[in-house]
């Protein structure tokens, strides 16, 4: 099992895309890191205003530790971005900003795809980790408990593979909205929206690269549990 080759034609293919589309957000974000904005609005005020345009400004935007740890947590309401994030006037800096103000603008709204990944979290927390165990532990075990613990594995991680498809058009739709507010809140010109979309683009191949992944190892698991039932 732990020496299948055929495992490797799954997963080495998302593995690569993943692989590259961290080297791409990365470059991109030193890039851009390092070109300031005309405006002179960094992260942290560029996520105030849009914010506060979108009759929001309840919700909290704070600092917090690690690179690229930025997000929305919709049971604080609160919009946590990295130190650089939060303190740099660049074009990255407001990129990300925007994006994580456009969860916070999906969740006052109802976005229904927010809503269903949002649901889906505390389930998704145990399964990623309890169902490849109990599919391991399953394929080890002979007859019926053992096929039984496997496919209790596999619906497990399915929910995995489920939220990581729900969390695209999530992401996807955050960023459109991120760019539409970048330009008609004054905080970036057309000309620098080409940085923008690099660092934003860079950071949407990311999630397209998770969604690979749990699909090719769902998709392994399902061809190792059909070879087991023949």
């Amino acid at each position: 099992m732990f020496f299948d080759p055929l495992y490797f034609v799954f997963a080495l293919p998302p593995l690569l895309l993943g692989l590259w589309a961290q080297f791409k957000v990365k470059s991109a974000f030193k890039k851009y890191s390092q070109v300031p904005t005309q405006s002179g609005i960094n992260g942290a005020l560029a996520a105030r205003r849009l914010l506060e345009r979108g009759g929001l400004g309840q919700v909290g935007v704070e600092p917090t530790h690690g690179m690229l740890s930025d997000h929305y947590d919709p049971r604080t309401k609160t919009l946590r971005l990295s130190e650089e994030v939060y303190n740099l006037p660049s074009i990255a800096s407001v990129g990300i900003a925007a994006h994580e103000a456009g969860h916070a603008l999906q969740d006052k709204t109802g976005y229904f795809p927010l809503q269903i990944r949002s649901a889906m979290v505390p389930a998704v927390s145990i399964g990623s980790n309890l169902g490849p165990i109990l599919f391991m532990i399953g394929l080890f075990m002979h007859g019926a408990l053992g096929s039984s613990l496997a496919w209790a594995g596999v619906i497990l991680f399915a929910g995995t593979a489920l939220f990581a498809v729900v969390t695209l058009p999530v992401e996807f739709d955050a960023s459109r909205r991120a760019k539409e507010l970048l330009v008609s809140q004054g905080i970036v010109s057309q000309v620098e929206m080409k940085g923008v979309n690099a660092v934003l683009d860079a950071a949407a191949l990311t999630y397209v690269a998770a969604a690979a992944q749990a699909i090719s190892q769902l998709l392994y698991y399902l061809m190792v549990m059909n070879r087991r039932d023949d």
